[in-house]
């Protein structure tokens, strides 16, 4: 409601009397098509729903449109945004990680160099363990069947379990938006 001065008093406006966006309509709609597909709504229905959701003016009016019907998994664009974000935290952390491995082998070359570097180059033993490790994980994180989990859990592993905070924020972050 509006009081003397104009303002909106944000105690008045329910949750569900906020007007719901074109894109809150959309989605909605998307969502009912969804569940057409998995064979929960039949073509009336869907046809009823979807007229309904185009015609809704309120948030409320589009939730109440999906209250019978069950959660839907995340759609593929978001598993892939969440894939591609966790990756890049997991490339972050490894990149990190392996320029700590590394060290061990750039003092082993200069100790090679000091010393006249006239055998065999010495050093690259001590390259093969990081190299390795890299590579792997490398591997796990862009290849054909990306195994992020396993990533995170040796890269926390070789950390000590500093990870640990950051999993459970993982963990307890929610999977999926709220559809209206």
């Amino acid at each position: 409601m509006v009081s003397d001065a104009g303002d909106i008093r944000a105690a008045d406006v329910h949750q569900g009397d906020i007007r719901a966006s074109d894109a809150e309509r959309e989605q909605t709609a998307e969502s009912l098509r969804e569940d057409y597909a998995a064979g929960r709504l039949s073509g009336d229905e869907l046809d009823e729903r979807l007229e309904a959701s185009y015609r809704a003016k309120t948030v409320a009016e589009l939730r109440s449109l999906r209250d019978d019907l069950p959660e839907l998994p995340l759609a593929p664009a978001a598993l892939r945004a969440d894939m591609v974000r966790r990756r890049a935290e997991l490339r972050r952390r490894l990149l990190q990680h392996a320029g700590g491995a590394f060290t061990p082998f750039a003092i082993c070359t200069l100790i090679w160099a000091a010393s006249g570097a006239n055998d065999s180059f010495w050093p690259v033993w001590v390259l093969i363990f990081p190299l390795v490790f890299v590579l792997r994980n490398a591997w796990r994180l862009y290849g054909p069947a990306p195994e992020l989990d396993r990533v995170q859990a040796e890269l926390e592993h070789r950390s000590g379990g500093s990870g640990r905070r950051a999993r459970r924020r993982h963990e307890h972050a929610p999977r999926r938006p709220e559809l209206p």
